[in-house]
């Protein structure tokens, strides 16, 4: 069994690389919230990004992205689900990580953001390449 000083190594010494799941699921703004749940439900996912939108910078330059996660969905379903689409349901502030950087760093943004994904941008490109999520972190530290 390891130790909590074990996982407090582990956090900081891994890269989000080594946890991360490459690639994305995608959707269209103008997607409906069906078609988000259906993606979600059929892929086993908890987010989608959402392409074909501006949303945030990253270093300088605007993003045409965004992200739908699985509590978005469920705001959107509570709202009325007939009118809404992934446009209207992607959060504004994604929050962006580099694979190289530490799941220290990722769980202490996660915390910050009160977000359980996060999204790994190529720091060339600062295009998204991949996600991480809570449950991504605690397979890493389990092991």
């Amino acid at each position: 069994m390891k130790s909590e000083g074990d996982a407090a190594l582990t956090l900081a010494r891994t890269p989000v690389r080594s946890a991360m799941q490459l690639g994305l699921f995608e959707c269209s703004p103008d997607a409906g919230i069906h078609a988000l749940a259906r993606t979600m439900a059929e892929k086993r996912i908890h987010c989608v990004v959402i392409a074909g939108i501006e949303r945030r910078t990253h270093g300088g330059e605007r993003l045409a992205w965004g992200i739908v996660s699985d509590l978005d969905l469920m705001r959107g379903l509570y709202a009325g689900p007939g009118e809404l689409t992934a446009g209207d349901l992607a959060a504004t502030d994604i929050v962006v990580i580099e694979p190289a950087d530490s799941l220290e760093h990722a769980a202490q943004l996660m915390a910050e953001h009160e977000t359980a994904h996060l999204v790994v941008a190529s720091p060339d490109t600062g295009r998204p390449v991949g996600m991480i999520s809570t449950l991504d972190i605690a397979r890493a530290i389990a092991g």
